[in-house]
């Protein structure tokens, strides 16, 4: 049986991985005292457009991302060929391991619209929430009050903000700007070296992330 442990979930089209992405989730791994925090990248999101990368090319760049860190990638939802319903990775990786707590970690605009997401109150049943505080977001009345009405199960922590988002750093790809500081290295090389986001499409109508 596998030993109980404290798992961090962290989703995400990761269109690329940034250090936006990172440092928060490496944040939170220590001040949470997981065993492990995995990020999960979507392979069919339902509440964003169209990723530009592919589900295996953005998880080549999350591969390098995290090595050599405590940040761990779960390929789970590449592996399945449906909409990528976090509630249906949490059942799962509860069912691999029951004893084990999630703690399903989102940003407070993502939690904004979290009565939209499918089956929400089951996610609520297989994993604690934490919320990442953005000072740039305003939690609506309805996410105050599940807040309130679940003391113990939500959680908000504040984490280093970077302003940095995938959707910037595409347009800066497209434009012929560095993205130097803005990803690992490893990441840049990776876009450089398969021509990633070359056309205007990587940027326009997409959402920031």
């Amino acid at each position: 049986m596998t030993q109980a442990q404290r798992i961090g979930v962290l989703g995400g089209t990761f269109d690329p991985v940034h250090y936006g992405h990172l440092r928060p989730a490496l944040e939170l791994s220590e001040a949470l005292e997981l065993d492990v925090m995995t990020l999960i990248p979507n392979h069919w999101p339902v509440h964003r457009g169209e990723t530009q990368a592919t589900t295996q090319q953005r998880l080549a760049m999350l591969d390098l991302a995290v090595e050599g860190t405590a940040l761990r990638v779960d390929d789970r939802e590449a592996r399945r060929d449906q909409p990528s319903y976090t509630v249906d990775t949490l059942q799962a990786m509860h069912d691999e391991n029951p004893d084990s707590s999630l703690i399903f970690c989102m940003g407070e605009d993502a939690f904004n619209g979290f009565a939209s997401w499918h089956r929400w109150e089951r996610i609520l049943e297989l994993a604690n929430i934490v919320v990442m505080e953005r000072p740039d977001t305003q939690l609506s009345e309805w996410a105050l009050q599940l807040i309130e009405q679940r003391s113990g199960i939500i959680e908000r922590r504040p984490v280093t903000q970077l302003s940095i988002s995938a959707t910037d750093i595409r347009r800066r790809i497209l434009h012929g700007l560095s993205i130097r500081y803005l990803v690992p290295e490893p990441v840049k090389e990776y876009i450089t070296h398969n021509n990633l986001y070359q056309s205007a499409s990587s940027v326009a109508g997409q959402p920031k992330n």
